[in-house]
């Protein structure tokens, strides 16, 4: 099998190499950074066996859709509030705090109860 650069001189046929690398690894780059402004990167990761069974209590105790994904990590401040890491999944039980502030929801995490920030819920 010949080489298109075959007859080429050795460091010749370096340089093209090297140029082809680099102008590729721009353009991964490019696509890359196209591609995370354009979808927001998904949080939706695989559940361990654990997490998948309070996933199914869940669902039984509120319905598939009162369940919420987690999309970045909380870390409760407040009392009430509860941290939680990015891609868990929670049971939404009132979509406002006591003082009916709708910016903070009730959910279930699966056993503690308390408040999360809605906009970092998404529906699961």
């Amino acid at each position: 099998p010949q080489m298109p650069h075959g007859r080429m001189p050795l460091p010749s046929f370096w340089k093209v190499v090297e140029d082809t690398l680099q102008q590729s690894s721009a353009q991964l780059r490019t696509f890359c950074q196209t591609f995370e402004t354009v979808t927001p990167s998904p949080v939706t990761q695989p559940l361990n066996p654990a997490e998948e069974r309070k996933v199914l209590s869940l669902v039984s105790k509120h319905g598939p859709d009162k369940l919420y994904q987690v999309t970045s990590n909380i870390s409760g401040s407040k009392d009430l509030d509860l941290t939680l890491l990015r891609g868990q999944i929670v049971a939404l039980l009132q979509s406002a705090d006591t003082k009916g502030n709708t910016s903070r929801w009730l959910v279930d995490a699966g056993g503690p109860r308390g408040f999360v920030p809605a906009a970092k819920l998404q529906p699961y």
